[in-house]
């Protein structure tokens, strides 16, 4: 079996990309024993090659070993290739302001993958989708910093925490003290009972103590930026996914002492009508639940997972095990409801849930995690050395100025020489920082001085520079892909101009390539004929008497498919013109001497009526001008490969070509 082979391979390549327009060279020679070709002077790496048929061959998991002529027939069409995008560089393609405009959008999507950034990012992810196989039943006791909270303020908030904690550890009722001491505003109502919750729907501090603990277990304080919690778990369980219920509800009216007791007596005279094997659950829901938004639809209610609705109203749903159950009358800070199982579904998978994963952490805390992560590495790979004598002194000189003042205050206070920091043996001074400040358009605000956080992004703007140029240096997987879609892009570009435009639009070019191959655009023996398949039998006799002992026209085509088809479409299918009859499936088995029969064939019944014969001869341009210009378009191409390897000398490095072949076999 010969690979997906390159043409193929760069076809299916410049459709994806068709509307990218990257420019870049990236192959340096790696010596002359690297070197696999040279096209008009150029070389071209053996790695490319190899690189661009595995591509191929892993596509295609049966495949084993490459034969000579396979090998052969796919370093001529990588040839062929290279030759069209080097007349693409020869002819400038890949200076035009597009293209490279449009290369700057597209190499950063193309190079996130190979990012520390992205390797943190995919660690979180997992991370958060194998907390996700859990939920924890959890209570808290808030303790808040009072505002504009001093150091001491803090002490005095932990230690309050800290001896909460030892209460509850020495057996007192978290949710008793929750209503005694917790700052959150719902304790006095849920007394700190916050339900089921899974990954992703607390903060992340709160989180990662909330996963860490085990059932029974109580906390440390965990300080967050509401301040300090104290957190017992209670329960964990595996996932239920989602559900989907709907529901009755009898409101309460808090301003009514009566209410309680009338909504009580309601919802069990309710529920009570429910049991009755008579009773349609939607006439009981449109007749007496005060839910104005579902009680219209069923009492139906959207998917939702844990964490997501009132704990009360979800430990309720989630206890739903039959579709079609009905739940006992569950109070809320609502009122009463009745549930009612519709629907349940385990929870996604990775694939489905990454993209809305993703979403969620780079709203959190989280994504400045990664941050700080992601600069530490940068840091510690590309020899990161501070001055932190030089920058403590900048902030003390500059804390008071904005980001419009800094770059004159600087100046004027002849800083601009002290340096920041050293990365990879380059210096970086204030200057440079100036300069970075100046070329921004956006503002930072910052509860600390501007100059810190404009320092701060200054050096993440740099350590990301260099781990983009490290990337391009030294990360061959990465310059193999560029390079792939470099090349692509300006192969489509040529054959646009070249062969594909150009042989839609060139009509006299058509007719003239049409005239010169007018042998291979023949009609073989035709005959009129109307074919009528019967798909339904019971409408056999209606069509056999329309048209037998008719003489074919277009009259009774028409005739037919307006009586017939157009009324009854799925009772026949038909076929109608001067058909080509040797080889066609039906009219191959009918007798071209009767001008009506019948032809069982592939289990239907067809009813042929033929008319007037049609010798074999050549075709009419507008007969087969498609034909003709894809047959046009590969003249052109074959034209242009051949005028490109008399314009561009080839050499082809024999030990270099060796070596791709038995690499290409291991």
């Amino acid at each position: 079996m010969i690979y997906r082979t390159l043409s193929a391979f760069v076809f299916s390549l410049i459709l994806v990309l068709a509307n990218f327009f990257p420019a870049l060279a990236f192959f340096q020679s790696a010596g002359q024993e690297e070197t696999l070709l040279t096209i008009g002077g150029k070389p071209i790496e053996k790695d490319e090659l190899i690189y661009l048929i595995s591509k191929g061959k892993n596509s295609e998991p049966s495949s084993s070993g490459m034969s000579r002529d396979e090998f052969e027939e796919n370093l001529n069409l990588f040839i062929n290739y290279k030759l069209k995008v080097r007349e693409a560089e020869e002819l400038g393609l890949d200076k035009t302001d597009e293209f490279n405009r449009e290369f700057n959008s597209f190499k950063e999507n193309l190079k996130a993958p190979y990012l520390i950034k992205n390797s943190l990012e995919e660690g979180e992810l997992r991370k958060a989708y194998s907390r996700m196989q859990e939920v924890v039943r959890a209570s808290h006791i808030l303790f808040q910093f009072p505002s504009n909270a001093s150091q001491e303020d803090s002490l005095i908030v932990l230690r309050m925490a800290l001896k909460v904690r030892d209460q509850i550890n020495a057996g007192g009722d978290i949710n008793e003290l929750a209503v005694e001491y917790s700052d959150d505003p719902s304790a006095k109502v849920n007394k700190g009972d916050l339900g089921y919750f899974t990954a992703l729907q607390m903060v992340q501090p709160f989180e990662d103590a909330a996963f860490s603990l085990q059932p029974g277990q109580v906390s440390d304080p965990v300080m967050t930026n509401f301040g300090y919690h104290i957190i017992k778990v209670f329960d964990k369980r595996p996932n239920p996914g989602q559900v989907r219920v709907s529901h009755i509800l009898v409101r309460i009216d808090e301003n009514d002492p009566n209410s309680e007791d009338l909504a009580r007596r309601k919802v069990a005279d309710i529920y009570t009508e429910i049991q009755k094997e008579s009773t349609i659950w939607e006439n009981i829901v449109k007749n007496f639940s005060e839910d104005p938004s579902s009680s219209e639809n069923g009492g139906m209610l959207p998917w939702f997972s844990v964490g997501s609705m009132i704990p009360e109203f979800e430990m309720a749903a989630f206890s739903l095990t039959e579709i079609g159950e009905v739940s006992p009358p569950v109070r809320t800070k609502y009122g009463y409801h009745i549930l009612r199982l519709e629907e349940k579904k385990p929870i996604d998978s990775f694939e489905n849930l990454e993209e809305s994963i993703r979403s969620k952490i780079m709203r959190d805390s989280r994504s400045t995690m990664i941050q700080s992560q992601v600069m530490a590495i940068q840091k510690a790979r590309y020899n990161f050395d501070e001055n932190e004598t030089s920058v403590a002194n900048l902030e003390n000189e500059l804390k008071t100025f904005t980001k419009s003042q800094i770059p004159g205050a600087v100046a004027a206070k002849g800083l601009g020489d002290q340096e920041l920091f050293t990365l990879q043996g380059k210096t970086y001074t204030a200057d440079d920082l100036v300069t970075f400040i100046e070329e921004e358009e956006l503002s930072i605000r910052s509860k600390t001085s501007v100059f810190d956080a404009w320092y701060d992004r200054f050096t993440a703007s740099i350590l990301n520079q260099t781990e983009d140029a490290d990337i391009l240096a030294n990360n061959k997987e990465y310059q193999m892909l560029l390079n792939e879609y470099h090349d692509g892009i300006l192969l489509f570009s040529l054959m646009n101009d070249e062969v594909w435009q150009k042989g839609i639009e060139d009509s006299v070019g058509q007719k003239a390539y049409f005239q010169e191959h007018i042998q291979d655009y023949q009609w073989d023996d035709r005959v009129d004929a109307f074919i009528v398949k019967v798909l339904d039998i019971s409408q056999l006799d209606p069509a056999r008497t329309k048209l037998k002992g008719q003489d074919l026209s277009q009259d009774l085509v028409q005739a037919f498919n307006t009586d017939y088809k157009e009324k009854m479409p799925l009772a026949y299918q038909t076929e109608t013109g001067l058909i080509e009859f040797k080889k066609h499936p039906i009219l191959s088995k009918a007798n071209l001497s009767e001008s009506y029969q019948e032809v069982e064939a592939d289990g239907h019944l067809h009813l042929i009526l033929l008319g007037q014969k049609a010798p074999a001869g050549p075709k009419k341009f507008h007969e087969t001008r498609g034909m003709v210009i894809r047959d046009y378009q590969e003249y052109l191409d074959s034209m242009l490969i051949s005028e490109l390897r008399e314009k561009y000398p080839i050499q082809v490095n024999a030990k270099a070509k060796e070596e791709a072949f038995v690499s290409l076999n291991q």
